[in-house]
């Protein structure tokens, strides 16, 4: 297990030496396991304006089909998107809610990019590890895009 300070806040990561199997914002009570060199480097990456530099990060969590579907799912995004086009992608468009548990039990934060689905009307919606997190994510990653971080 690690802690590494990032421009939104501490950030900690456990994993299984070839994944990340845990990674949250805030309080770093994870259990002891091995965290991969490359995910401490797409870390820094990403926070110094790398968009992509968690992708091909490994990471490791278990639940039933579906949501380690979505899982996958999410780390194909690279906008935000609402949960109902996130359903839709998943090929269950009319499953909404268990899309949504997709985003809700996800338990890598930033390398599995639930922060990155936003509800219908646009505004933040949940965030396991705080909106101001997520507010703060989504600022960064438009920042990288616009070309200015």
């Amino acid at each position: 297990m690690i802690t590494i300070e990032t421009p939104i806040g501490p950030f900690s990561m456990t994993g299984n030496g070839f994944a990340v199997t845990q990674a949250r914002f805030g309080n770093p009570d994870l259990p002891d396991g091995e965290v991969p060199e490359q995910a401490v480097k797409a870390l820094h990456a990403y926070f110094d304006g790398d968009f992509h530099a968690l992708d091909s990060v490994p990471v490791q969590q278990s639940g039933t089909p579906y949501l380690e579907h979505c899982w996958d799912v999410l780390r194909t995004l690279t906008e935000p998107i609402t949960y109902t086009e996130f359903a839709h992608i998943t090929g269950k468009p009319h499953a909404v809610r268990a899309a949504a548990q997709g985003c809700a039990r996800n338990l890598i934060a930033l390398f599995v990019p639930c922060h990155r689905v936003l509800r219908t009307d646009g505004t933040l919606g949940g965030y396991r590890w705080g909106l101001d997190i997520k507010r703060a994510l989504l600022e960064h990653e438009r920042l990288i895009v616009a070309g200015t971080r």
